[in-house]
């Protein structure tokens, strides 16, 4: 697997490409990839779309570009075809009867279709790119396509447990509030009734003289 470098005419205009460079320490601009996910389980007969993105910090020019099946050890050319220039579409040969290019230059994709397909068709995809522009600099992605009778399900049991779980949890969460409020309302009603009594209490010692506030007397007159 080869990895191309910015060409050395573009280096003054293509100033990032040259930081990228220096600092992965020579990695080409060129770069295909498969997404994130690179191996895929597919159920046999159902149609599977084989993934594969393209990218050049400098652009590109005559980009050649193809799709290989790897037939235990034998590769097996599945299409191909030459991007011109950017946002100019390939006329793509196709090689399988099963095959269909699904891709568009103008978002820098080289994707395929494989149709019902069957249990012969696991393997092993492989997405290849050269571009002129980079002096034929190259790069390769693998994705893998495993096919099966039946998609893998999450043990019921398990689903039931988790749900349980969740389900406990959430109900403590909504009794312990409930029960939170009910104690507050009940601490704030108490402090409002002794509040309550408090003044009631000062307003009736007030009015009959004994609340610590002091009452002029007169002393009895002199006979």
């Amino acid at each position: 697997m080869f990895r191309g470098a910015c060409h050395p005419s573009v280096l003054v205009s293509s100033s990032s490409c040259v930081l990228l460079l220096l600092v992965v320490g020579g990695v080409g601009a060129l770069e295909v990839s498969t997404g994130k996910v690179s191996t895929v389980e597919a159920i046999n007969g159902s149609t599977v779309l084989l993934p594969c993105t393209y990218s050049s910090c400098i652009g590109i020019k005559n980009l050649y570009f193809n799709w290989h099946y790897d037939d235990n050890g034998t590769m097996l050319k599945l299409c191909e075809a030459v991007i011109p220039m950017e946002g100019v579409e390939p006329k793509v040969s196709v090689f399988h009867e099963r095959v269909e290019f699904v891709g568009s230059s103008k978002s820098n994709n080289i994707s395929i279709l494989l149709w019902n397909i069957t249990f012969e068709d696991q393997g092993a995809y492989l997405c290849f790119a050269r571009n002129e522009k980079e002096k034929f600099r190259n790069h390769t992605a693998v994705f893998t396509l495993l096919v099966v009778d039946q998609i893998k399900e999450l043990d019921k049991s398990l689903t039931v447990i988790i749900v349980s779980v969740l389900g406990a949890v959430i109900g403590f969460s909504i009794i312990f509030m409930v029960i939170k409020g009910l104690v507050v309302h009940f601490l704030l009603s108490g402090d409002e009734k002794t509040k309550e009594c408090l003044v009631s209490s000062g307003i009736d010692n007030t009015e009959n003289g004994v609340s610590g506030a002091r009452a002029d007397s007169k002393a009895p007159p002199k006979a």
